[in-house]
């Protein structure tokens, strides 16, 4: 049951990020209004033209991968990166959202939590 809980909300997940990836590339989710701090730092995320691209594909490629059960522990591998500034972005700038945050972190968390022995040999000596 736990397993099928599991695959559920990683698919949900897979699905939010990859939404997320292409919305990045094709803008069709309307912004919501900004405060002027965050108009700065979006300022800032599009003078480094790379960085907007490079999310995106990582939330694509993460998110795919995290959605289908065999690839799931290089998924929440490669997505932790990107939820963890999420995290940061929306706890220092947009507190308002940090509950949806918070919910897919858990989840990134507790996809990391199921696969922990598929990074063991990474870290054993």
């Amino acid at each position: 049951m736990k397993n099928k809980i599991l695959t559920g909300l990683c698919i949900l997940f897979g699905l939010m990020m990859v939404n997320s990836g292409l919305n990045k590339f094709f803008n069709y989710i309307p912004m919501p209004e900004m405060s002027e701090e965050m108009m700065q730092v979006m300022v800032g995320y599009m003078t480094i033209k790379w960085i907007f691209p490079l999310v995106a594909i990582i939330e694509i490629i993460g998110g795919i991968l995290i959605a289908i059960p065999k690839t799931r522990a290089l998924g929440a591998i490669i997505i932790l990166p990107v939820m963890v500034g999420i995290f940061v972005h929306h706890l220092v700038l947009d507190m308002s959202t940090i509950g949806i945050v918070l919910v897919l972190f858990a989840i990134n968390i507790w996809a990391i939590a199921d696969n922990w022995n598929k990074y063991k040999p990474m870290i054993e000596n």
